[in-house]
């Protein structure tokens, strides 16, 4: 029996890398995405039994039922590719209320609502489930705090998730992605500093915008990645994928671990005076 996945953010990127793949393998793909030209040109290479498509904005009220009433049509879920997210640029000062709430629904709560309307399916086939994190989860940059709250949520969650799930045989793998050649940095959404802010955030967007494209990493790199993990009996918490990624966040623990030891002494209990 073929297995069937669902894949969100299938429209671009590591998702629809992810869903051409899976595809070719002969598997059944539930595709979610918010763009339905595109998801009509993935479905147009592929017979109609193997793929269905669903376009739809994750955020929605209704999302977490449509995606289950989805999954009970198809019959079975295999694997999840739980991919959908944008990111967001700026100092904490600078970002409003709105677009702060914002990171968040998309990131954290619908990435929530995505897995409660899963979960039943995949522990019936002792599934797979694949979250999409970043280097970023693991440590900021200036400009990313916000961004890497929401990803640094994603992949506390997600270890809690694969503690709770571990007598079910649904395995969580967290990927954290470095600095791929895909459309994430022009669709994200970028706060412009004052001048306050200009020598740190704004240094960072001006250096960052400067890469040349040979920094970006192959997007295909991730989606082999995904592939793997999704085949081993037992699957790593955590893969940092790209050669920035282990670096910073092997420095980021490094570093942790560094000042954890030079602090140390705050949590040892007091000597005791003799009276």
């Amino acid at each position: 029996m073929s297995s069937t996945w669902l894949i969100t953010g299938a429209t671009s990127g590591f998702g629809r890398l992810v869903a051409e793949r899976a595809l070719a393998t002969g598997a059944h793909v539930i595709a979610v995405g918010r763009r339905r030209d595109r998801l009509a040109d993935l479905a147009a290479a592929v017979p109609d039994n193997k793929i269905t498509t669903i376009p739809l904005d994750i955020t929605v009220a209704d999302a977490e039922q449509v995606l289950a009433d989805a999954v009970r049509e198809v019959g079975r879920l295999d694997v999840l590719v739980n991919n959908a997210g944008y990111g967001l640029f700026g100092s904490i000062e600078e970002t409003g209320a709105d677009l702060a709430r914002a990171i968040f629904e998309t990131n954290v709560l619908a990435n929530l609502a995505v897995l409660r309307a899963t979960l039943p399916a995949l522990r019936a086939s002792r599934g797979r489930i694949v979250q999409l994190s970043s280097l970023l989860g693991q440590f900021s940059w200036p400009a990313s705090s916000l961004y890497s709250a929401s990803k640094g949520a994603v992949d506390l969650f997600s270890e809690g998730l694969a503690l709770d799930l571990a007598p079910t045989g649904v395995k969580v793998t967290v990927l954290e992605p470095g600095v791929f050649g895909t459309d994430f940095a022009a669709s994200a959404h970028i706060v412009a500093p004052n001048e306050v802010y200009t020598p740190t955030v704004g240094k960072f967007l001006t250096d960052f915008s400067a890469l040349p494209p040979e920094a970006f990493g192959d997007p295909e790199q991730v989606a082999d990645a995904i592939m793997a993990v999704v085949e081993m009996e037992e699957p790593p918490l955590r893969v940092a994928v790209g050669a920035d990624a282990v670096e910073g966040i092997r420095s980021s623990l490094r570093s942790r671990l560094a000042e954890l030891d030079r602090w140390e002494s705050f949590s040892r209990e007091p000597a005791v005076e003799s009276v």
